[in-house]
């Protein structure tokens, strides 16, 4: 484990540094001359899959089948640790923007080139400011583009999923979008929210069926939310599941 350490402080992380500078600002650039649909997915994409690869952490994908790269969705996934950002970026395999706390905004570089391909900022603090959310989420959410969020709002601390908000189930019930459930597990032991740097491990994606209006409706709240859960509950080994569905 000490030559593992060694190997993260003096190779990993200085080559990951540089590798985050370098594809922050490449999106800046493709989004500038007009790629930003494509650049804004693919430079990222390949940049999780770098960190996943230079961490000795191997990604499994189960159930691609469920989805379409023509079809946009609103995905929902349980929040383990770090790691759910790159495994869901680099391994997902479909063309989407995240939903992310306003505060990342201000991360340096990162934040700005999230800012400028049209990542979705959520902003609580007024009425208004969350209609400008949803006014900037509509206009992402067309072309087979999706959206990606955790539900939780924060990565868990014992690891076990919690409670979901309402906040991405509103948005598909808004624009009349399925919801696809993806339990991450693995992440939490790579990674957990109080760690510092991460261990070599296996995180499992489950890319559950889409969840659909019923007969062309609209979604009802509370079901809406609840079969997410239970989907993504499913997947998740008894020590990380949520004991209170």
């Amino acid at each position: 484990m000490i030559f593992y350490r060694i190997y993260q402080i003096f190779i990993m992380i200085p080559l990951l540094l540089v590798a985050t500078i370098v594809t922050a600002i490449l999106t800046i650039i493709v989004t500038i001359v007009g790629l930003g649909r494509s650049g804004g997915y693919y430079l990222p994409k390949w940049w999780s899959r770098l960190f996943c690869l230079l961490s000795l952490v191997k990604v499994k994908v189960n159930g691609c089948e469920n989805i379409s790269k023509n079809t946009s969705y609103v995905f929902v996934a349980n929040h383990q640790g770090a790691y759910d950002i790159f495994s869901i970026y680099g391994y997902l395999g479909h063309n989407f923007r995240w939903m992310m706390k306003k505060s990342l905004e201000k991360i340096p570089l990162v934040g700005f080139s999230c800012r400028v391909s049209g990542h979705i900022f959520v902003d609580n603090s007024s009425p208004s400011a969350v209609k400008n959310t949803m006014e900037e989420a509509e206009k992402r959410l067309s072309g087979g583009m999706s959206v990606v969020v955790f539900p939780e709002g924060s990565r868990t601390l014992d690891g076990r999923m919690h409670a979901f908000r309402r906040g991405a189930f509103t948005l598909a019930m808004e624009f009349g979008l399925p919801v696809v459930p993806i339990t991450i597990d693995g992440a939490y032991k790579v990674l957990p929210r109080t760690g510092i740097l991460p261990r070599p491990g296996t995180i499992n994606l489950t890319i559950h069926k889409p969840i659909y209006a019923p007969d062309g409706g609209r979604h009802e709240l509370s079901t809406l939310m609840r079969q997410s859960e239970e989907a993504i509950n499913s997947a998740l080994p008894d020590k990380n599941k949520n004991n209170k569905l």
